[in-house]
């Protein structure tokens, strides 16, 4: 009886191989691929038969064999001699059918093993896979990066900066041999999108090194005890195995400030990553980066020297930064486009924006059946991807040069009273952020007439300005009340309500009167930035010494 179960059993899956078998050799695409040098000898010699076009290649049938092409390497313009076919793709139904064949096999399988041997399937419980799924999920794995700095347009100033960290893990004896030591943290500080995953990923790539990447959140547990458990463990893993580097993203939802409300297990975890930070040194060859965007909210022990020695700061891109971004997003797309025009359009865009758009714009393409990608598909899907939380930084033609005259009048200013600060980019909403040590009366006085250029700037030319300048008239405001109510430098210790009002007020004139006279200087920077979107201190401090 049973040997005749167990015939009856290997007739059926002899059946189901058989047919699955049949079904893959009758549904295969058995297309020989071919490149378009290829494809193009074939066209001109008149050699082939039929043009089968579908969403992923261009079938074509010769007397000789059966080709095909990827449809993003060809052009319509190639097969206006041919009649073209619109087919589809076969591969999903060999897929479902093979699915169903296994599921069946499988379930056939299993109820003869309960059958034949139901001791077997009973060690198998819930718990048992839960634990063994439990410890499974707590060993650290290491991350083979397949992201090269050649594979990120953009961030030329990013690059130059880890230069330095993926020379160090790649020749540590140089450095050694000179007493200098590896930095142990390197802080990416930037808004979400600009590609600090991605940068870390790189450094990794380029130093070929092991990488270990965590979320901030993938620390935050229940239990008080099970973050720091899992810091430890990362850490161990990433020593074991050095040279390497720990990245961790949001960092802000384990680095948070304690700020006495008691939590137990984010202070633990917070404990246990700054003692893991204390507890290698540079010559252990493990780097910790870290991004965030939310720098202002971090713990002050996150920061300090000797934990997070580097911060580097990423921007949104430029222009010229947002077309090599373009480039390389579009190499494998067919495009007829003048990509400077996509860039123009896309102020204020990060890279994943940029992505996001050329993606949107492609599939409107192939939702239109067209074979390339043009200028009108990127300004029909344009509204459709989302930039971020400010709305501001999307800036048509006007709210641009507005913009641009803004930030024009803050940087002269700025530069004027050499307020500390490197580079002024057109998406930025700060100059510099706001100064915490103490200063005096008068420096005081020139952050105020920088934060109130803006609307100077803008008032002198277009006798108004944009609600751009709300946040900084109210740090102008508040620097201003500060100075009078509780710096005691108004006209007196205790002065009166007007006071602030007569600060202010004299403050915006003495910027604006700074602008009047070096309109030839601010007419220039306006120009560069409206072409550049980003300018430098030093070449404004050019500008004005033309002038004096």
């Amino acid at each position: 009886m049973l040997e005749s179960k167990t015939n009856r059993i290997a007739l059926i899956v002899s059946a189901f191989i058989i047919i699955a078998l049949i079904l893959f050799a009758i549904l295969r695409d058995n297309a020989q691929p071919i490149t378009l040098a290829q494809a193009n000898s074939l066209l001109k010699d008149k050699s082939i038969k039929k043009v089968v076009v579908t969403k992923k290649y261009v079938y074509l049938k010769s007397d000789k064999g059966y080709y095909k092409i990827a449809s993003s390497q060809v052009t319509p313009k190639m097969f206006v001699d041919y009649k073209v076919e619109v087919g589809s793709e076969s591969n999903i139904l060999i897929y479902i059918l093979f699915l169903v064949l296994f599921l069946g096999l499988g379930s056939l399988l299993f109820k003869y093993l309960q059958k034949s041997n139901p001791a077997l399937l009973q060690n198998i419980t819930p718990s048992n896979a839960a634990s063994l799924n439990q410890e499974d999920s707590s060993v650290v794995q290491a991350i083979k990066s397949d992201v090269s700095f050649d594979d990120i347009g953009g961030i030329t100033d990013v690059k130059v900066e880890l230069e330095e960290i993926i020379d160090f893990m790649k020749n540590p004896k140089r450095y050694k041999s000179f007493g200098a030591r590896m930095p142990k943290g390197v802080l990416l500080v930037g808004p979400p999108g600009v590609g600090k995953t991605m940068i870390a990923k790189a450094v990794a790539y380029e130093a070929d090194v092991s990488f270990y990447y965590q979320s901030g959140a993938s620390f935050v547990q229940i239990y008080v005890g099970m973050g720091a458990k899992r810091v430890h463990e990362l850490f161990a893993a990433a020593k074991k195995n050095s040279p390497s580097i720990i990245f961790i993203d949001e960092i802000d939802a384990v680095g948070k400030k304690r700020d006495g409300q008691r939590n137990d297990e984010r202070e633990a975890t917070l404990n246990q990553l700054l003692t893991e930070m204390d507890g290698f040194e540079g010559s252990s060859g493990v780097i910790v980066i870290a991004a965030t965007n939310k720098i202002d909210v971090l713990d002050s022990a996150l920061l300090r020297a000797g934990r997070f020695d580097r911060r580097i700061f990423v921007e949104l891109p430029t222009k010229k930064e947002r077309q090599s971004i373009l480039i390389k997003y579009l190499d494998k797309i067919p495009h007829e486009l003048d990509v400077q025009i996509i860039a123009n359009m896309t102020v204020g865009f990060n890279g994943a924006s940029l992505a996001a758009l050329v993606n949107e714009a492609a599939l409107l393409a192939l939702r239109r059946n067209d074979f390339h990608v043009t200028i009108e598909h990127f300004e029909q899907v344009k509204d459709k991807v989302m930039f971020g939380k400010k709305k501001l930084q999307i800036l048509n033609e006007k709210q641009k040069a507005f913009r641009v005259r803004y930030q024009s009048g803050k940087v002269l200013v700025a530069t004027y009273y050499d307020i500390a600060f490197e580079k002024l980019m057109l998406s930025n909403e700060k100059l510099t952020p706001s100064v915490d040590e103490p200063v005096v009366k008068q420096e005081l006085e020139y952050r105020v007439k920088m934060l109130l250029a803006g609307m100077a700037a803008c008032d002198i030319k277009y006798n108004e300005h944009s609600n751009s300048a709300k946040d900084d008239l109210d740090e102008a405001k508040e620097i201003v009340s500060n100075m009078c109510q509780s710096y005691g430098m108004g006209s007196s210790l205790l002065p009166d309500e007007k006071e602030q009002e007569l600060l202010l007020s004299r403050l915006y004139e003495e910027s604006k009167d700074l602008l009047l006279s070096l309109a030839d200087v601010l007419e220039k920077i306006e120009a560069v930035f409206f072409e550049r979107e980003s300018i430098s201190k030093e070449e404004v401090k050019r500008y004005l010494n033309e002038i004096f």
